[in-house]
């Protein structure tokens, strides 16, 4: 006899992201305790809450880099002791996500998210009376074990809350992690550099907050954990062999290696691109700097959506291999058109990556938080290094030569073409 399904299993029963419409949901009244409606605004509330949570996060996390000349100036470090904190701090905060989502996958822990962030908070107070070199070490460890805790689970949960709207869901929980990133260092500068170390600690605060909303989280997750079994149980495979599924990974670890190293030629060098290039005064860099952020943040919320409706492999078609003849354009364009041309490379190669996180979950189903963890933790790892080995090139022959190079990098986006198409293998099932 088959057994009738709760709301939130229905929602969460569809194959590749589209939720079971053929099943009518049950009346408000006959869900189960703790269960969520069929009404998306819990949904919504939950999806929320781990976008500001991770607003909250890489806010905290993004405000390390910013004091990097306060703590150079204080512990008389060398440059290569400051690449120290950063290996740490990526060591613990991109090396560990994929282990973490792993574990997991195969052993649900609802409230490892607020315990993983209560490391963040002692890393902070850490960081604010660290006395020497170690310590700051220790303080910058601590701070990337809380980040690599955060983004498998909290991903897991924003998949879990997203109703079978995949893309939607991720797009909402990254434009939270791209806001706090820009805020961390606008923070640093206005609170920690006019007051020294010791005002590290009034970011604890932020850590405080994230605590309180991810315990809620975490108690709604736990409710939903037989929702999300179920759902384990009943998903169906997309037919692919193991190779096939490898190599769509690899292609996909490749794209997002071609779409984060461009962008750290942005993030990292855009202001002095447009001072060395066209002699702008450094506020007005800045500005343009801000555009093009604003720019990916739009990119980041809408191309989730866009996926859900036309498909994952359309999105990134146009988002990488789509977005090559704006960069190659850009070395050679005059100020007003440099401006225009930074807004659509921000706003159409940004909305890739929740496209690629949902469309890798979907190539592993059931391994939601190494899938997610793996990433992530690739994101940062290629924007940390790209952005290095960048300056490097830039030291030896010139930043615009610089952008000249990295131009090329969106074509690499024509390997989308061995990708599958999951909504073919999906209406063939």
């Amino acid at each position: 006899m088959p057994i009738q399904q709760t709301a939130p299993e229905r929602a969460l029963a569809g194959h590749n992201g589209a939720p079971d419409t053929a099943a009518a949901p049950l009346p408000p009244a006959t869900a189960a305790p703790g269960q969520l409606p069929h009404q998306t605004g819990t949904v919504l509330s939950m999806i929320g809450a781990v976008s500001v949570s991770h607003l909250l996060n890489d806010l905290i996390q993004s405000t390390l880099p910013a004091i990097y000349p306060m703590l150079k100036s204080q512990f008389a470090l060398s440059f290569g002791q400051v690449g120290m904190i950063t290996a740490m701090f990526q060591l613990t905060a991109s090396l560990l996500q994929p282990w973490v989502g792993l574990y997991t996958d195969r052993h649900p822990k609802p409230y490892l998210l607020p315990i993983g962030t209560i490391a963040t908070l002692v890393g902070l107070l850490a960081l604010s009376i660290a006395p020497s070199f170690p310590m700051l070490l220790a303080a910058a460890a601590l701070i990337g074990i809380g980040s690599s805790t955060f983004h498998p689970e909290a991903s897991r949960v924003a998949r879990l809350a997203s109703g079978g709207r995949y893309g939607l869901a991720q797009s909402l929980f990254q434009v939270g992690g791209n806001a706090g990133s820009a805020l961390g260092p606008a923070l640093a500068a206005a609170i920690i550099m006019p007051r020294g170390q010791g005002s590290i600690a009034w970011f604890a605060v932020f850590a405080v907050i994230a605590i309180a909303i991810l315990t809620r989280v975490s108690r709604w997750y736990q409710n939903h954990l037989q929702a999300l079994q179920a759902k384990k149980a009943r998903s169906a495979g997309h037919g692919l062999t193991r190779r096939q599924v490898a190599a769509a990974l690899i292609v996909l670890g490749v794209l997002v290696f071609s779409k984060y190293f461009y962008m750290a030629s942005l993030t990292s060098y855009y202001t002095f691109y447009l001072i060395s290039r066209f002699g702008l005064s450094v506020q007005s860099a800045q500005l343009h700097l801000f555009l093009f952020l604003a720019a990916v943040a739009v990119g980041t919320l809408v191309g989730g959506p866009i996926g859900d409706r036309i498909g994952r492999k359309y999105v990134i078609w146009v988002s990488i291999l789509g977005v090559a003849p704006f960069t190659l354009a850009l070395p050679y364009a005059n100020l007003f058109w440099t401006g225009v041309l930074s807004v659509v490379i921000g706003l159409v190669l940004a909305s890739a990556f929740s496209a690629i996180v949902v469309f890798a979950q979907e190539l592993v189903p059931g391994r939601v938080g190494m899938v997610a963890g793996v990433f992530f933790g690739l994101m940062f790892g290629i924007s940390g290094i790209g952005a290095a080995l960048l300056g490097h090139l830039a030291d030896t022959t010139s930043i615009a030569f610089v952008y000249k190079v990295c131009s090329f990098l969106p074509l690499i986006g024509v390997l989308t073409v061995l990708l599958p198409n999951m909504e073919k293998l999906s209406k063939g099932r």
